[in-house]
């Protein structure tokens, strides 16, 4: 099981970097933005993220009913929302905004997968 929830961060950390990278181009106004690796892998890594996830969610015998752990799912729909935001606003305010609100769920995720608790302290 060590090997999955090795995997599952190294994947984070790997989307993560995918993200500011793809976050930075859309801050520029890139049209690298449509290139099709660029749209595709991420939600490979992605897939593969989710999976682990759910694999050490089910070995590990959590439940939802974990509070540490409903927490770190609604901070990925957070996660998910801003980077949307990011990547599809018109607008380099609103993409900013996007920016930090992805990287503040994300960081809250890894704090709470750190600490098992989802009020940090």
């Amino acid at each position: 099981m060590s090997l999955v929830r090795n995997l599952h961060v190294l994947l984070a950390y790997i989307t993560i970097i995918g993200f500011v990278m793809r976050a930075v181009l859309a801050l520029m106004d890139s049209a690298a933005l449509s290139n099709k690796a660029l749209k595709i892998l991420p939600h490979v890594i992605d897939t593969l993220l989710l999976m682990c996830g759910a694999l050490l969610v089910l070995n590990l015998g959590h439940a939802f009913t974990e509070s540490w752990l409903l927490a770190k799912f609604i901070a990925l729909l957070a996660y998910i929302g801003f980077g949307v935001l990011t990547l599809r606003a018109s607008s380099t305010p609103m993409r900013v905004v996007g920016v930090i609100g992805a990287l503040a769920s994300v960081g809250y995720i890894f704090a709470v997968a750190m600490s098992r608790n989802p009020l940090l302290f």
